[in-house]
């Protein structure tokens, strides 16, 4: 083949290959638009699979927006055959009067995600990964009827361990025991060279089952519809929610210096059994198996708490956004202070705008954010809000040393969020996530202590920052590219 004819067949090569490049990028092009997804995270996709053509569509292949009929679907059929009436009955045999100021809030929850307002006549505030385990270990190794566990990381560390060796004795001495883990959060502990831990819980009467296992039918699902839910239920009268997995990480026993800084909850009362209702849910749809309501499930006979409580859930198979819809909600109802803590903070378009709004009418706002996330580029994102943060006049603190993990909110005097949700896109949209939300006093006092006591180990950021350009300019394209993370 001669010179001429090489340099032909690369231009037909090349102009062949920008033909289908065309071709593709509209194609995809009017998928993304066809999602009718918000216009800042259409548009930032539409540049990334144009201006990375083959790279972008990998991206978009594993991290996309994705229509979730299928699943929502299914979960819908969950919900309609998980309940009896007699089931709704109990569930709904606990709901108390919000407070009067509160009355259009607790309705938006309840519209937008189908969970009322009930009440816990026990309400613990666990401020640290080791108080969480030992309350976590204390109240399985005393269930009597079952112990159900969802977790977004179950790591097979020491941890873990301990947490399995409860299990597992519990589930040989008659106790049911259900775990459910994620398969991307908890990759480790589903891994082959694992596989011991959980055949010894199966063995011993333990059952297990995978949110989302990945498979080459379905590789999508592999990074986003992750459950990122952190549920403890044991004898559906005590409930333990919020940021706190089980791991090593964070755990200040076994690692003092670098454990993660976290806050979790426990519950007794009416409002566990709506952190039940959520658990059966995913276990069912993660599972396929139904359970058999035998009056342990859903117990009757807890006394009226004197904490109202809400139960929040939102995930990619509803439209409703509950918890984003609840935070937007209650930064907006703000008259003296917003108090908020976040690992990862990514906002959307009018999380931010409430935020700053709050800020602007006079509201005390402080956000509370580690000073170098897991991310550097989550944490370079977050940096590039802080200037219009500050021009709003909320204060912005970063959490020195450690990892600083905590999902909570302080607004006002009364109200409180302790969660597994970020204030992030992916948390408000992609993530099953869950949250209790507390009309009380007492705990409003007992969040703004804690978050005061982390403010001894923050450091204001000065209004002034100064970063040098091309950190400026890392800042800038991982904010162009927040409403892919």
């Amino acid at each position: 083949m001669s010179l001429s004819d090489l340099t032909f067949a690369g231009h037909a090569g090349t102009y062949w290959l920008a033909w289908a490049w065309s071709v593709s990028s509209v194609i995809l092009t009017a998928w993304i638009i066809w999602q009718r997804r918000a216009p800042v995270s259409t548009l930032a996709w539409i540049m990334t699979l144009n201006l990375l053509p083959v790279l972008g569509l990998l991206v978009y292949a594993y991290f996309g927006p994705q229509r979730v009929h299928r699943q929502r679907l299914k979960r819908w059929h969950t919900q309609a055959a998980l309940m009896s009436q007699q089931d709704m009955r109990t569930l709904r045999a606990d709901r108390p009067e919000p407070p009067l100021w509160a009355v259009q809030h607790a309705r938006l929850i309840e519209t937008s995600c189908g969970l009322p307002i009930c009440s816990a006549h026990g309400v613990e505030l666990l401020a640290s990964g080791a108080a969480t385990l030992d309350a976590l270990l204390r109240e399985m190794t005393q269930a009597r009827s079952h112990i159900h566990l969802e977790y977004y990381i179950f790591e097979p560390d020491q941890t873990g361990r301990a947490v399995l060796q409860v299990l597992t004795e519990r589930a040989g001495a008659g106790i049911a025991v259900r775990l459910l883990v994620d398969a991307v959060g908890s990759s480790r502990l589903l891994a082959r060279r694992h596989a011991p831990l959980l055949r010894t819980l199966r063995q011993a009467g333990g059952e297990v089952a995978v949110f989302h296992r990945g498979r080459l039918d379905r590789l999508r699902p592999l990074v986003n519809l992750r459950t990122h839910r952190k549920i403890a239920v044991i004898d559906g009268r005590t409930g333990m929610v919020g940021g706190i997995n089980v791991t090593d990480e964070e755990n200040e026993r076994l690692r003092p210096q670098d454990a993660y800084r976290d806050t979790h909850l426990l519950l007794r009362g009416g409002a566990v059994r709506w952190l039940q209702y959520v658990f059966l849910q995913d276990w069912y749809y993660a599972s396929g198996h139904k359970l058999n309501h035998d009056g342990h499930v859903l117990p009757t006979g807890e006394p009226p708490g004197q904490v109202p409580v809400q139960i929040v859930a939102s995930g990619p198979d509803s439209d409703g956004e509950a918890i984003h819809r609840a935070m937007i909600d209650a930064l907006n109802l703000a008259l003296e202070r917003i108090w908020l803590s976040t690992p990862y903070f990514v906002p959307t378009e009018p999380a931010i705008t409430a935020l700053t709004n709050a800020a602007l009418r006079g509201v005390q706002v402080k956000l509370i954010v580690p000073q170098r996330s897991d991310s550097r580029i989550v944490t370079a994102a977050a940096r590039s809000y802080y200037k219009e943060l500050q021009n709003a006049g909320v204060l912005v603190f970063e959490y020195q040393g450690r990892m600083f993990h905590p999902k909570t909110l302080v607004m006002d005097s009364l109200y409180s969020v302790v969660g597994s949700a970020n204030f992030d896109n992916r948390s408000f949209r992609l993530n099953f996530e869950v949250a209790a939300v507390m009309y009380d006093r007492a705990l409003n006092q007992q969040l703004a202590d804690l978050f005061e006591a982390d403010l001894s180990h923050c450091r204001l950021v000065p209004r002034d920052r100064r970063t040098p350009v091309h950190q400026q300019f890392f800042e800038a394209v991982a904010r162009l590219g927040s409403p892919l993370l």
